[in-house]
């Protein structure tokens, strides 16, 4: 009889535990059901490989398309993706290899979703080689924890600022021509500042991050006082990246005087880079490591080369022969006075190569807030370049 009670009143306690649980009440000394899976980084989840289910949390920071490359831009599938630690990653050997199963590819897919670029996500799936590099398979969920980055491959928290919302609405879903035409008409109207005024500009949108006395120039990395600028040997000057004579539009207000294009460098390396096309080879050039000159070209080093690429692309999308030149990039070197630059192939090239940083989101912003009232599409959407050109 002991026995038999024993058991009812098990049963008694059993039975009203599952009531409390049901009315949202745990009673002490049992356990409240497990929550999700804590997410993991990516670091640990490459040194975890073993088959098992995680969920980890990184920036999408590319797409893999073989074992050692991942694109930044003009994504060929919606089949992958690589995840990072950090936003701004380029090496792939910090990058976990992400399958998209089919079920997200219409959602998370970079060919579809460019703009996935820089956010943070949370995937769920299984620690498992992929492209022969440490991976996540059979993902079960896809997460957007951080919705901030919107294109480049040094997106995610996005320090400089982000794009204001709505602002390339008139863009959304085109290619080709009428996307190009669709950001001329965003772009094109802005407060435009004389070229005397640039020196100020420049003070403040290259200013160095870690001397605030200080400019960086563009080619040579070189940080010097904003104040030792200048014609002579050692000043900095206002460097065209657009050659003014192509186009022969000088320093008038406009192509001659748009931040979006015109960048602190040493008096001689601009001097060396003339109005030459942009395009890969030649000589080493002095006071500037990494770039390179011919008769007719001047290749940046590899840290501004996105840069370069990405100011082209905005002077060719502003300035459509309405209030100045009719600019165009075309495949060519020794354009002359040609509207025309080069070389459009390489300048694609190292738009890929080198994506979007942290430096130009604050200069396109500070541009945009301080002094033009707009922004160079291709450092919000980089991804935009290969649909135009």
């Amino acid at each position: 009889m002991r026995q038999t009670r024993g058991r009812s009143a098990l049963s008694t306690v059993l039975a009203l535990s599952f009531s409390l649980a049901l009315a949202g009440f745990v009673p002490v000394g049992v356990a409240p059901p497990s929550s999700a899976a804590t997410p993991i980084g990516v670091a640990q989840a490459r040194a975890t490989q073993d088959g098992s289910t995680a969920t980890v949390r990184g920036y999408v920071v590319g797409q893999p398309v073989s074992s050692d490359t991942v694109v930044t831009s003009g994504f060929p599938t919606d089949y992958a993706l690589a995840l990072a630690d950090a936003a701004g990653e380029t090496d792939t050997g910090k990058m976990l290899y992400v399958q998209i199963p089919s079920s997200f590819r219409a959602d998370f897919g970079l060919a579809s979703n460019p703009g996935r670029m820089g956010q943070l996500l949370d995937v769920t799936g299984t620690l498992t080689a992929y492209f022969a590099r440490p991976g996540l398979k059979s993902g079960t969920a896809f997460t957007v924890v951080d919705a901030g980055g919107g294109g480049g491959g040094g997106g995610g928290t996005d320090p400089g600022g982000s794009e204001p919302a709505g602002y390339y609405d008139a863009a959304d879903g085109l290619t080709g021509s009428a996307l190009k035409s669709a950001l001329h008409g965003i772009i094109d109207d802005h407060t435009e500042i004389s070229y005397s005024t640039v020196w100020t500009a420049l003070r403040e949108t290259d200013e160095d991050p870690n001397n605030s006395g200080n400019v960086i120039e563009l080619y040579s990395g070189r940080s010097i006082s904003k104040y030792d600028n200048g014609g002579s040997v050692g000043d900095w000057n206002r460097e065209h990246t657009w050659a003014k004579s192509h186009g022969d539009f000088g320093t008038a207000a406009g192509p001659g005087t748009d931040l979006h294009h015109l960048r602190p460098t040493d008096v001689q390396v601009n001097s060396t880079r003339s109005n030459k096309d942009f395009d890969e080879g030649g000589s080493s050039v002095s006071g500037c490591s990494g770039c390179y000159t011919d008769s007719n070209s001047f290749e940046p080093p590899d840290r501004v080369k996105g840069d370069v690429a990405r100011m082209l692309f905005y002077m060719a999308v502003r300035y459509e022969g309405v209030d100045g030149p009719d600019l165009e990039l075309n495949d060519y070197v020794d354009n002359g006075s040609a509207p025309r630059h080069g070389r459009i192939s390489q300048l694609l090239a190292w738009n890929a190569a080198d994506p979007v940083s942290d430096t130009e989101r604050r200069r396109n912003e500070i541009i945009y807030t301080d002094w033009q009232g707009n922004r160079n599409p291709f450092i919000d959407h980089p991804e935009w370049a290969e649909l135009i050109w």
